[in-house]
């Protein structure tokens, strides 16, 4: 059982000793043969030097811890001297009525009979489930006080402890890596390998306070020494018999002398009675249970010296996985370490992730132009958290820093409507933003920002009304489609085509076609052209298709805009015409019939 539970009550005082910032005031500072010895090259080295600081602090914490008087103190609360007489009373029955009176009466002059009645009833008390019980209660009572002065000892480990961390991290990378790996940052870690970024730092485990990591730690020990009742018994056990024995073969002259003849029949069961009930015998238990204890404490200081290490070191190696790319970096570039050096420690998980994306997009090279440039101390410091996710998604620091440029307050917004997946801040203007804002309208002002800027541009000459309806109505293909026909149009004819369309947008449809586009662009009348495709009139309108084909005739109108606005009639008056002309063929160049005489 001791062994089982070593480990993990180990594994979790390091913990206090690594969650307690503010050391009381016995915690000793480093010397100066200590600061030199955490400075060490290597990690063996720095780990030789945590254990030599953890077993000193933890000794000198523990040098004054009083086990007698807190074992004698929870004695007294528990009422453990009535337990006692009760349970040696039973046991002195159950044996008395198990024994022969031959053999009690035995007892009174063999040895050896008298030890194996003491040793009986010493068994039958302190195997008993009463007294199992109590001495689980007393040793959880002990265990809390003897927990608060473990605690103050762990917190006298933690001052130096994180001080040698602190000395061995600040001469490889700078005092803001070690006041961050030393748990001055502002959070804990979790590394996510889709952006490179450390969110948090691993030294939450030194930030913990006592009520948290330490406070279990201490808990999970008093349960422990709550537990070594199993574990004392045997030993209390084996001294009590130790004086029984003594007791009963020295001393059964003495006792027979002061006992009535009729109490003679029950052997040396009266002299055991009197013997356990005794305050020497008390007394012994209690020294037991306090010697156990301080050897139980005692024995783990070193083990806890060199876990403490060991635990020092993993928070170390996490923290330098978790900053890798950043702190390689600083260890080869001087420039780069006083970089991240003037960074305050809660800046590290932006630096990380700044780092990621730089490195992977453009390398080191295009890491340390920034550094010269200044936009890397603008993305570390400054940048605002929704352009960072800009940078994030796109995998680019420049969209986030270009976004945050062009957006200003506006960028949250532009976060929550996706602009930056539909567009870059190259196709836009502050202004043109704004606008785009202004339409408070998401569908509307995603399909608007996935169009060119000039065609965005012409189709703000509508007001919001009416520009909303339009890119409601139309895809982004048909709104490109409809800024290329107002592009090249005149005044006049733009007009026409923005008040129709804006009034009635499946109207672009006649319009969708390339060919009718460059046909309406080229034709010497854009206003009749324009009018033509987009008048309602259709079918076999004699009047419109005449009108239509005047305006063809008289070259104002492409003729392609002829075929687009009247295919139907067109191939009708071909196939009539084509009708015709064989007719025609037919009647001016028919063979005369010859005559049945020829």
């Amino acid at each position: 059982m001791l062994a089982y539970l070593r480990r993990p009550v180990s594994g979790l005082v390091i913990l206090a000793l690594a969650a307690v910032h503010t050391a009381p005031a016995t915690a000793q500072p480093l010397s100066k043969a200590d600061y030199e010895a955490c400075r060490a090259r290597d990690e063996t080295s720095f780990r030789a030097a945590i254990q030599t600081i953890s077993v000193r602090a933890l000794k000198a914490g523990t040098a004054n811890v009083d086990y007698r008087a807190a074992v004698s103190d929870e004695w007294r609360r528990i009422g453990m001297d009535d337990i006692i007489d009760k349970r040696v009373d039973l046991a002195v029955e159950e044996v008395r009525k198990e024994t022969s009176w031959a053999n009690l009466l035995q007892s009174l002059a063999s040895q050896q009979k008298s030890e194996e009645l003491a040793t009986a009833v010493a068994e039958r008390v302190y195997r008993s489930d009463a007294i199992k019980a109590a001495l689980e209660q007393l040793a959880a009572g002990v265990g809390r006080e003897i927990g608060k002065q473990m605690e103050l000892a762990s917190q006298d480990v933690a001052e130096p402890a994180v001080a040698c961390l602190k000395a061995f991290v600040g001469a490889r990378y700078g005092t803001t890596v070690a006041r961050a790996v030393a748990g001055d940052a502002g959070k804990g870690v979790s590394l996510d390998p889709g952006t490179g970024a450390a969110e948090m730092s691993p030294s939450a485990v030194l930030r913990e306070s006592s009520s948290g990591i330490a406070g279990a730690a201490v808990l999970l020990m008093r349960r422990q020494l709550a537990n070594m009742a199993a574990r004392v018994g045997q030993r209390v056990v084996g001294s009590v018999l130790a004086r029984l024995v003594s007791v009963v073969a020295g001393g059964v002259g003495l006792v027979l002398i002061a006992k009535d003849i009729w109490d003679l029949r029950n052997g040396v069961l009266p002299i055991i009675a009197t013997e356990m009930k005794s305050k020497e015998n008390k007394d012994k238990v209690q020294e037991e249970l306090a010697k156990t204890f301080a050897e139980q404490i005692s024995g783990h200081i070193e083990e806890i010296g060199a876990a403490t290490a060991d635990r020092v070191i993993e928070i170390w190696r996490d923290f330098r996985s978790a900053h890798a790319q950043a702190l390689d970096l600083a260890a080869r570039n001087a420039k780069f370490k006083a970089f991240v050096d003037a960074l305050p420690p809660s800046a590290l998980p932006r630096l990380d992730e700044v780092t990621a994306l730089t490195l992977a997009a453009e390398g080191e090279a295009g890491l340390l132009r920034r550094l010269d440039d200044g936009t890397l101390a603008t993305a570390v410091n400054t940048l605002p958290a929704p352009a960072m996710d800009i940078a994030r998604e796109t995998r680019s620091i420049d969209a986030g820093l270009n976004w945050a440029a062009l957006a200003g307050n506006n960028l949250p917004r532009v976060v929550e409507l996706s602009l930056y997946r539909r567009t870059t801040p190259d196709q836009l203007s502050r202004a043109s933003l704004q606008r785009l804002l202004s339409l408070d309208d998401q569908l509307a002002i995603v399909r608007l920002a996935s169009i060119d800027r000039g065609a965005r541009d012409t189709l703000f000459e509508l007001n919001n009304p009416d520009l909303k309806r339009l890119a409601r109505s139309l895809t982004e293909a048909e709104l490109s489609s409809l800024s290329g026909y107002l592009t090249g149009l005149q005044q006049a004819p733009r007009e026409q085509v923005l008040r129709v369309v804006a009034a009635n947008p499946a109207a672009i449809h006649a319009l969708s076609s390339e060919r009718v586009r460059h046909a309406i662009v080229s034709s010497a009348d854009q206003s009749a052209a324009v009018g033509m495709m987009l008048s309602t009139a259709g079918g076999f309108d004699a009047a419109a298709i005449a009108e239509n084909v005047r305006l063809v005739a008289d070259g104002r109108v492409s003729p392609v805009l002829l075929w687009e606005k009247h295919p139907a009639v067109i191939v009708a008056l071909l196939l009539l015409g084509l009708i015709l002309l064989l007719l025609l063929r037919r009647l001016l160049f028919a063979r005369p019939r010859r005559t049945a005489a020829q």
